[in-house]
């Protein structure tokens, strides 16, 4: 037994499909990353190390490497800023909101050193409001900023890396 839709329902369903696909609109899978093999220098017991060879595994096209010199490129954690600021006290004197800033550097170099891309950072702000009288709920909340933050990390580290292509700078000598 066939349903039949009317014209203007068939009509309208391909105009929101040619919309959608007219203004970009992509569902956000995994990336690929144009090295052949990667080694993130970060330990292992790093949470954006660990979260970052996940994601890398999961792309499928670059094999992470267990060396430096048997990696294509190497991903170099550079330094990392965790920032908590007052934006604001209440008549009492007392912290009414909060400004999470996390400031993240980083490196991209092949086998000799050289810098596959220029180094770059990626820096994210996260706002709270803190109230004193939940004190423990706050606390978690701001625990769970700082790792969504960490998480979002990751995902702009994998876009970025699958996004740009490697500038190889010609040989000194």
């Amino acid at each position: 037994m066939r349903v039949a839709l009317p014209c203007n329902t068939l009509l309208a369903l391909l105009l929101a499909v040619a919309l959608l696909a007219g203004c970009g609109f992509q569902l956000r899978g995994s990336y690929s990353l144009p090295y052949e093999s990667l080694y993130v220098e970060m330990p292992d017991y790093s949470v954006i190390g660990a979260t970052l060879r996940r994601a890398i595994r999961s792309s499928g096209t670059t094999r992470l490497a267990l060396t430096r010199s048997d990696a294509e490129a190497t991903l170099l954690p550079g330094a990392e800023y965790r920032d908590r600021v007052i934006l604001s006290v209440s008549s009492g004197g007392r912290v009414s909101e909060l400004r999470l800033r996390y400031l993240y550097n980083y490196r991209l170099i092949d086998a000799r050193g050289r810098d596959l891309v220029p180094p770059g950072s990626i820096e994210m702000v996260r706002d709270l409001t803190y109230d004193d009288s939940n004190i423990l709920a706050k606390q978690q909340e701001e625990a769970l900023l700082w790792r969504d933050m960490e998480n979002d990390l990751v995902q702009q580290l994998m876009r970025k890396l699958a996004a740009v292509k490697p500038v190889f700078q010609p040989v000194d000598g």
